[in-house]
């Protein structure tokens, strides 16, 4: 591929928001297996319909928008690998009630890059004391950290925030902790994602176009 990387070390994670049941079993059939969901009450309906469906097959779901507090306890118990841990409380809750049902919670930090007020994410002065925290809390597994940069038309515009990501891994690396996954980039600057080092990619009207 471009970035010169092998395509099995990238986990395309499609993006299900607003997406109906069965445009996600067609999406299993195709053969993905990682599916992300930005709001734990429209995760919660889905996901419960698929436990017997495909209860044959390994699908992961992933959390990938803001999680409130408040929605931690049903959050530890859908997914899988949760991409917006953002401050130590709510790393205390969701270790707090992955601690309730005997469940080590996979996690990553989510970045604050952008100047945009919509976007969440711990501030890059304040991610090395979070990970610190994060590393102490028994019931939580930190693999990683993600962002979310402004839209441009020009994907080449987002490709100062993916590599300050990298960047910030590879310090808090050699600082001791192990982050083998950097989740960055979606349907409009995936590929300079990748370049930058992405392991994780998130695909929604890339392969959704159309709507519901």
């Amino acid at each position: 591929m471009r970035a010169g990387r092998n395509p099995e070390d990238i986990k395309l994670i499609a993006i299900t928001k607003t997406v109906d049941i069965n445009r996600i079993q067609k999406a299993i059939d195709w053969g993905l297996r990682i599916f992300g969901e930005s709001r734990v009450q429209e995760a919660k309906e889905k996901i419960s319909k698929f436990e017997f469906r495909n209860s044959k097959l390994k699908i992961e779901w992933h959390l990938v928008g803001y999680l409130q507090k408040n929605k931690a306890r049903i959050a530890v118990q859908l997914f899988d690998l949760i991409h917006s841990l953002d401050s130590i409380e709510l790393a205390a809750e969701i270790n707090k009630n992955a601690e309730k049902i005997g469940k080590t919670q996979r996690v990553l930090i989510q970045v604050k890059l952008s100047e945009e007020e919509t976007k969440h994410g711990v501030a890059r002065e304040d991610l090395m004391d979070l990970m610190k925290a994060v590393s102490e809390m028994k019931r939580l597994n930190l693999e990683g950290l993600m962002t979310m940069p402004p839209f441009f038309d020009d994907p080449e515009m987002a490709r100062p925030y993916f590599k300050e990501l990298r960047e910030l891994r590879d310090n808090a690396e050699n600082s001791g902790f192990t982050l083998p996954e950097l989740s960055m980039g979606m349907t409009n600057d995936f590929e300079v994602a990748i370049e930058e080092g992405a392991t994780m990619v998130r695909i929604g009207t890339g392969i959704f176009a159309g709507g519901s």
